[in-house]
């Protein structure tokens, strides 16, 4: 089954506002001159920044997300956004159960599961992270750990349509270090396995990788079974690093 990639740029904490457009419109300017663009192209900036790279990105080949979203639609939450907000500042998709907001913030496959719903009762695509750590692997237990965060983390509801799982070795994270091709085509296998038994249309599910993905690597990940495409952290900041990797699955 033929699945359109989708290559996704996670800027976490980074950028203010005059130069992340400046990087958007550099980016929106490559995809121009490609014509046709044979994959989606997602940028995820700073919740502050939302609605004016929505505004900046608006008719172009590239869509814009949040990395985060509340579970609640509204309420006394302060400092914490609604996923319906996030469709109001126009973005189409959200990120759920990051691993740095599963160590950071403690987050549960449990509200991981409820912020991804929170996601497509607004109409957003739920990108659901999955990861294991270092000691995790160390120990044999990727497989298994992978799919307790699989099964517990996916949203009721979860179609090809508007549900992405990312998956995001934890120790590869921002560290330069990239786990061997096979071994991300034996979790990214297991992953459609197990989504077999979740869903009807497992197979049109996008699995994306993540963790150190650059342009010096991407083509051999992407080429990868079952990988359709990557969510990058630190090579999405600048339209020069991301746009090697876009160009992977164009």
């Amino acid at each position: 089954m033929s699945v359109r990639p989708l290559i996704a740029g996670n800027w976490k904490m980074n950028g203010l506002a005059k130069e992340s457009a400046a990087e958007l419109s550099a980016l929106i300017s490559k995809a121009n001159d490609q014509g046709e663009v044979g994959c989606d192209i997602l940028i995820c900036p700073p919740a502050l920044l939302v609605s004016q790279m929505a505004t900046l990105a608006e008719g172009s080949a590239v869509s814009i997300g949040a990395q985060d979203c509340h579970t609640q639609e509204k309420g006394a939450h302060t400092g914490d956004i609604s996923a319906e907000m996030i469709a109001d500042a126009g973005a189409g998709y959200a990120i759920a159960g990051h691993s740095e907001r599963r160590t950071d913030h403690g987050e549960s496959n449990e509200v991981v599961k409820m912020k991804a719903e929170a996601a497509l009762r607004a109409g957003l695509i739920a990108i659901v992270c999955v990861g294991e750590t270092l000691e995790e692997r160390e120990n044999g237990k990727t497989l298994d750990i992978i799919s307790d965060q699989v099964k517990n983390s996916l949203p009721e509801g979860a179609t090809a349509a508007n549900t992405v799982i990312a998956y995001e070795p934890v120790w590869a994270i921002g560290t330069g270090k990239v786990p061997a091709t096979s071994d991300v085509d034996e979790v990214h296998n297991h992953i459609r396995s197990d989504l077999k038994l979740l869903m009807k249309d497992a197979e049109g599910v996008r699995l994306l990788y993540g963790g150190s993905v650059k342009g010096s690597n991407a083509a051999e990940l992407m080429a990868v079974e079952n990988v359709n495409g990557a969510l990058v952290g630190g090579a999405s900041l600048k339209a020069e690093d991301f746009w090697p990797i876009v160009e992977t699955s164009l």
